[in-house]
């Protein structure tokens, strides 16, 4: 009579290591996968997603339509170029700074002022994933144009400080104010004269890290009115 051995059926432990080895593989291609989704795949869909609310913009104000333009990530108010970053560099300008607009372009804080007006026309936007509209910000410079095209009128902004010479703590929210004042004396901001039209970019500092922001300020150097859109020949 043959007996079984112990050969022939794994012990619990060994199959209890094959089983954990098998669980931590699975979870670490999970990850893989993951960030291979935040850092190329939210940039394709994101990009398509830009190219789409540019024409749709564009069209629908080339119709005359009314200001306020919605997709379905929110309300687009403005685009945005920066010729340092290329000549085919167009980003929409969503209202808020949700999930969903930031996923989108720009996100233009609430209360802060409008394109061309008096006050702060305070933007923030990805640097990584999602489109990264502001990647390349620290190669901005102090005098590099930025460009907010609305359905009325072409605002053409000037930096007056480069794209990484300011870093702040999230929680930093003077950089929005109306005239950002910073209380660090000595450090980065706009000229302390009321009445001044300005704009600030806002970003994560670090590609991997999201407790600091970048802080770019700028101010207006010019407002052009558009032309109204012809009326269909009757």
């Amino acid at each position: 009579m043959v007996t079984q051995t112990a050969t022939q059926r794994p012990p619990k432990r060994r199959r209890w290591a094959m089983w954990t080895g098998v669980g931590l593989i699975a979870i670490g291609v999970g990850l893989l996968a993951y960030v291979a989704w935040q850092y190329w795949g939210t940039n394709w869909v994101s990009h398509r997603k830009h190219e789409q609310i540019v024409a749709d913009t564009q069209e629908l104000w080339a119709k005359d339509a009314a200001e306020e333009v919605f997709m379905p990530e929110g309300e687009v108010s403005a685009l945005i170029r920066i010729p340092k970053f290329g000549e085919d560099y167009v980003v929409p300008v969503l209202e808020g700074v949700s999930d969903d607009a930031l996923a989108a372009g720009y996100g233009h804080f609430e209360k802060t002022a409008e394109p061309g007006k008096v006050g702060n026309f305070a933007l923030a936007a990805h640097r990584v994933t999602h489109g990264e509209p502001l990647r390349d910000m620290p190669e901005l410079d102090p005098g590099d144009e930025v460009i907010v095209e609305t359905r009325t009128a072409t605002h053409t902004y000037v930096l007056t400080t480069g794209g990484d010479d300011l870093v702040v703590p999230f929680t930093e929210i003077w950089v929005i104010d109306p005239l950002p004042d910073n209380p660090d004396e000595g450090e980065p901001e706009p000229a302390q004269e009321p009445g001044q039209r300005l704009i600030t970019l806002t970003t994560c500092s670090e590609i991997f890290h999201t407790d600091n922001r970048m802080i770019a300020f700028g101010v207006l150097k010019d407002s052009k009115p558009k032309q109204p859109a012809a009326a269909p020949a009757g």
